[in-house]
Formats: C-alpha cells, sequence, structure tokens
C-alpha cells in the first residue's frame, strides 16, 4: 500500500481488480480527507475493438488478470482507496472535477442481458468515436457511430473481457451520420459494501456500485454511506454516454481518465447514494427486482431525506413528492432495477452541509 496526499493512479494489474466488490480488498492508497486524485478508470468492453479501445496499458490488465479471477461480475474496477477519517456511519463526499477519454473510441454491447434480446435473438457491437475533439485531449459535443458487426466470438457474451479480433468480424458502416450528445460518467462507483465476502460487481446497492445514472458526470457531487473504516472507495464501467434505462445492455463504454476529490463527512447520515447537481439533488437511488420495488425504495428515501434533512413533516413532505419530485428510470438491464428521485434545489436549498 502507497500512503499518497495528492496523485495519478494508473490502471494496472496490481492497482485492478475485476468482477466483484469486497471489504477485504487490500487498499492501493490511503489519502486525507479533502484530497484530490486522478483516477484511470478502463472498460471491459476494450476487447470489442481491440486495435481501436486498447492501448499497452489496458491490454496488461488483460494479460495481467486471468479470466478465472474475473468473477463473479464483469467491471474492472480501480482502487480500493482508503480515506482517513472516514467512518462507518458516516459519509464519504466525491467531487467529480473531470473526465478526460483516455482514446477516442467506445462500444455498445446490444446483448442477451438488454431489454428486447427477445425481439433481435442476437448481439451486436456498435463502435463509436468522439466528434470535434478538443486540442487538450477533451471531448467534443457528440459522439458518432463508425460501425456494427454480430457478435460472434462466443454463443453469448457470457464472460467479462472477450477479445473479438478484427480479422474475425464483419465491420459493417453505420447506415447514416448520427451525433450522440456526450455525457461522460462512471457507471460503477462507490465505497466497500457491507457484510464479509465477495459480491458481484453487477447489482447495484446502498454502497453504490453499477448504480449507471448518466448524472455521475463532471460537475456532480456524490455522497455515499461509509460501512467500514477509510471507506474503500473504487471507480469503474467509465462510459461516453447513456441514456436512462440503458435498454440494449450498455452504454458507450470507453476508458476515462478521472479528476475527482474524496472528503470524509461527520455529522450527515445516509442510507443510500445521493447526487448533488448544479439544479437538483438526486436524492435517492432505489433497486429491485422489478420497477415496482426499485422505484419504492427510492420513493422511501426521498420520504425519510426530506423529513431527517430538509426538516419537512412526514405530511409535507409527501405532498412535495407529488407535485414538484421526479420520479425517473435509471436502467433496466441489470438484473436489479434501479430508479431515482430528483428535487429541485429552490425548493429544499443545501441539504447535505456537513
Amino acid at each position: 500500500m502507497i500512503d499518497l496526499d495528492v496523485a495519478t493512479i494508473l490502471a494496472r494489474p496490481g492497482t485492478c481488480y475485476w468482477g466483484y466488490l469486497d471489504a477485504a480488498q487490500p487498499a492501493i492508497a490511503t489519502v486525507d480527507s479533502d484530497t484530490e486524485l486522478s483516477i484511470e478508470a478502463v472498460t471491459h468492453h476494450a476487447g470489442d475493438a481491440p486495435d481501436l479501445m486498447m492501448d499497452d496499458g489496458v491490454a496488461a490488465i488483460w494479460a495481467g488478470i486471468p479470466e478465472s479471477a474475473r468473477v463473479p461480475g464483469v467491471h474492472i474496477m480501480t482502487g480500493p482507496i482508503h480515506v482517513r477519517d472516514a467512518v462507518p456511519g458516516g459519509t464519504l463526499r466525491v467531487d467529480l472535477l473531470s473526465m478526460v477519454p483516455r482514446l477516442p473510441y467506445g462500444s455498445n454491447c446490444a446483448a442477451h442481458w438488454g431489454l428486447l434480446y427477445d425481439r433481435f435473438g442476437k448481439e451486436r457491437i456498435t463502435i463509436y468515436e468522439l466528434n470535434e475533439r478538443t486540442d487538450c485531449g477533451g471531448f467534443g459535443p457528440t459522439a458518432r457511430p463508425q460501425f456494427g458487426f454480430d457478435f460472434t466470438a462466443r454463443p453469448l457474451y457470457d464472460v467479462p473481457g472477450v477479445i473479438s479480433p478484427v480479422t474475425a468480424v464483419d465491420r459493417q458502416p453505420f447506415g447514416r451520420i448520427v451525433d450522440v450528445p456526450v455525457r461522460p460518467h462512471l457507471g460503477v462507483m462507490g465505497v466497500a459494501p457491507p457484510g464479509p465476502g465477495r459480491r458481484s460487481s453487477i447489482p447495484p446497492g446502498p454502497f453504490g456500485g453499477n448504480v449507471d445514472n448518466w448524472r455521475f458526470g463532471p460537475g456532480a457531487t456524490v455522497y455515499y454511506p461509509v460501512f467500514h473504516e477509510g471507506a474503500g472507495f473504487y471507480v469503474g464501467d467509465p462510459h461516453f454516454a447513456q441514456g436512462d434505462g440503458e435498454i440494449c445492455g450498455t452504454a458507450i463504454e470507453a476508458s476515462l481518465d478521472v479528476r475527482l476529490r474524496l472528503t470524509a463527512l461527520d455529522g450527515v447520515a445516509i442510507d443510500t447514494p445521493v447526487l448533488e447537481t448544479a439544479t437538483h439533488w438526486y436524492t435517492t437511488h432505489g433497486f429491485g427486482d422489478d420497477l415496482d420495488a426499485a422505484m419504492r425504495m427510492a420513493a422511501e428515501c426521498m420520504l425519510k431525506l426530506l423529513i431527517d434533512q430538509a426538516g419537512f413533516t412526514a405530511d409535507e413532505a409527501y405532498s412535495l413528492m407529488s407535485v414538484a419530485i421526479d420520479l425517473g428510470v435509471t436502467q433496466v438491464v441489470d438484473g436489479t432495477l434501479g430508479c431515482h428521485a430528483a428535487v429541485p434545489k429552490s425548493i429544499v436549498g443545501n441539504l447535505l452541509d456537513a
């Protein structure tokens, strides 16, 4: 373990783990509260176009972490990072400062876990390229689909990190020019989950994980309940863009270099991840086996937060939830489905100031 104040954490076999979350995972770094970090986040879909989405560093992760160790989930995590003064019952604040593409290409997989797979009966990869990339290496406003191909490397895309060799696929140009608004964000981010043992990286939970909310991008702040000393923070599953629902199975999966600030908060207690944007609190995230359960959880958590943090009575909060709070679908393709609830800052002000 290394001890850091301000640092860049590179994604490599020694700083990444693949497919699981585990509170016992050794920390790769310990930092003080209110520390800024640059962290490399790598997509597990880089093998969909290895000539475009893999460089030497990404290839080293594939070579250094065998397929047998990429279980029981699918995502590559960089971390965990321990934060001094982050204690169980407290809150970890994560300020997302910037995200820069590692490479200008990303992959979308219409997969067997997608919502409409029963209609299509096949899996298909579509590769997107960033359009109008800026001189400093950052994002332009859009990504453009370049080509697609039917996935044939396996009968199903059912193991993480599959490589589709360029010579083995029929890359078909996308039929028309389409510019997709870029929404860089992290699909997976959070803290070590409660309880012992390894758990799949796929289902999200109160610890965060695979929430897949496209609003977890630059300029946003995310708050997580802490379950273990040091929090055990990690990032993964970077995306160029995603819509609410993530309907066909994935977003535009692409590697990002992320700049963020980690701060341990005292006197702030939350039960699920809370997202702050410039105009709204996406104050709750609900998860469940179906959308009814996920939306019920989001609504219950919103009610609690409006009472405990905003100071409304239960009756007042319940009324406001109907006339001013928006409930939305986060994603519908991860087995555990997700919903979110949003309230304007003009109604509740600053909820989580410590």
